[in-house]
């Protein structure tokens, strides 16, 4: 397996925003999965790199989906929200992701 240098600049975007949902707590505790909404020409080993380099921690697999925007009304005019790509990135056992900003 060769490993990949990416540009570290770029690596700090990919990560758009963490997803804090109830589906999204619901999976974390079943498979230790981490949700990130990302770029959408962000590439899996990409995601994997931006995610360990940022958080310290060891990434086991990285699934991708794309949803695409919903079509909604405002006013008289319709208009459509963007595209998200949303990545879940289950960690290895025993590694674990904190948001909240304070040390474990």
């Amino acid at each position: 397996m060769t490993i990949t240098k990416y540009d570290e600049g770029r690596l700090m975007q990919v990560l758009v925003a963490p997803i804090v949902s109830e589906k999204a707590t619901q999976v974390a505790e079943n498979t230790n999965a981490v949700l990130f909404k990302v770029l959408r020409d962000a590439s899996k080993p990409e995601i994997k790199a931006a995610v360990e380099l940022m958080f310290k921690v060891e990434v086991q697999g990285v699934s991708v989906l794309n949803q695409k925007g919903k079509a909604k009304r405002f006013g008289k005019s319709m208009g459509r929200r963007d595209h998200v790509r949303k990545a879940y990135v289950t960690l290895k056992p025993g590694q674990e992701l904190n948001f909240s900003g304070e040390a474990a």
